[in-house]
């Protein structure tokens, strides 16, 4: 496990992503709600004496055990399964900043959950997340997550706990003289990119790998996002694409942890926009569930790139915010279903109503999942004149 000195750089690391996430700065007085799991307790300890010493509030909120998870989903009848507790949209409302400290004690707890319960849960949620994305679009509000390595996910990523402990340092620099110099450098670096790609004229994109064919269609007033210190670690570029022209097929090679369930092998078909055939090598049937959730489960909400040269990460985790964030040989590339990201709008996200979502093609879902491809791969920009031009190859951004 990780010692209290890479607990205390890591609670710094949290701190900048927090305030490079917000729009504003903080405040004495603005109030920052820590939410952890048991296994984090003592990284949220360390936080909420930072806080305490900025003259932040702190609110401090332990999730779920698993068995907790497990008995609210197999044993709940609808009402409870839409259950928003009292006091919860008015936290929403107030809130200036989220640090969420994922560390998880299982991960196939819910395998024998109703995919539906577990939609059903989702969408009773998502008006609370509607609340923070306003709050976040105007600059009211910022977040950031991270993992901490738990016996749960070295196993199910075929490590020992002190590998993936070494994994989790040297992704987040927890290991440097100074580790928030390093994530200030990359954020740098990434911005160089995100402003390169912003200039292309770009009508869509063309990935080709092994197992992938697909077209993706940019959109109208995009921007690119990523390492914005919403996400630690975070190493993508990434983009909510004009969900309607989507084509093609899109392999996942890296398998999935979503709600209890493993799902591996993925192969996803779509034309105009949507999935018409999914299947997966394990994990099919929850899979197709899923992507049922509602009418845009369906539909890609973010299209993603990794350079392997940000990224130090080179073994499956088990784990999303890692595994999305793959450096490796050939870094990554990969697909969200569902909801899309209001960030990665042009214009004033405070004027991105449901109608002009719509209107853009920005999906909407009570969903949204990540699907990463690791293999060697091209990614071709078409641009609005017809030329095209090679920008991402060999894992790495041409530029």
């Amino acid at each position: 496990m990780l010692t209290d000195k890479q607990l205390d750089a890591y609670a710094e690391v949290l701190w900048w992503g927090l305030t490079t996430a917000r729009r504003k700065r903080f405040r004495r007085g603005d109030i920052v709600q820590i939410r952890f799991q048991a296994a984090a307790l003592r990284l949220a300890e360390i936080l909420y004496r930072k806080l305490i010493e900025r003259g932040l509030h702190p609110v401090a909120r332990l999730t779920s055990t698993a068995e907790m998870e497990r008995s609210f989903f197999l044993l709940s009848g609808p009402q409870q399964l839409a259950f928003v507790a009292p006091g919860e949209r008015h936290l929403c409302r107030r809130l200036n900043g989220s640090l969420f400290l994922n560390a998880p004690e299982s991960l196939t707890h819910l395998r024998e959950a109703a995919p539906a319960a577990i939609a059903a849960a989702a969408i009773a949620s998502h008006p609370l997340r509607k609340v923070l994305e306003g709050r976040e679009a105007r600059g009211d509000y910022g977040w950031t997550l991270c993992i901490l390595p738990t016996a749960a996910l070295a196993r199910h990523a075929g490590l020992s706990l002190a590998r993936y402990t070494r994994q989790v340092v040297a992704a987040c620099f927890l290991d440097a003289a100074s580790p928030v110099s390093e994530w200030q450098r990359i954020h740098r670096r990434a911005g160089q990119i995100k402003r390169w790609l912003g200039r292309l004229p770009v009508a869509c994109f063309h990935v080709e790998s092994a197992t992938t064919d697909l077209v993706v269609p940019l959109g109208a007033k995009r921007r690119w996002a990523g390492v914005s210190g919403r996400n630690i670690p975070s190493f993508e570029l990434f983009v909510s694409p004009d969900c309607r022209g989507v084509r093609g097929v899109f392999g996942a090679d890296q398998p999935s942890f979503r709600s209890g369930n493993r799902v591996r092998g993925v192969r996803l078909e779509f034309e105009d926009g949507r999935v018409v055939r999914a299947a997966a090598e394990e994990g099919e049937g929850f899979l197709k569930k899923q992507l049922a959730m509602d009418a845009g489960a369906s539909s890609v909400g973010e299209f993603s790139l990794t350079d392997r040269r940000f990224s130090r990460i080179d073994r499956f985790m088990a784990n999303t915010l890692f595994d999305e964030n793959y450096g490796g040989r050939f870094g990554n590339c990969h697909i969200a279903l569902g909801s899309s990201y209001t960030n990665t709008y042009a214009g004033d996200p405070r004027k991105l109503s449901p109608a002009l979502k719509a209107a853009l093609g920005f999906n909407q879902s009570a969903l949204h999942w990540d699907f990463v491809n690791t293999e060697k791969k091209r990614v071709t920009a078409v641009m609005s004149d017809g030329s095209r031009k090679v920008i991402y190859e060999e894992g790495e951004f041409v530029r």
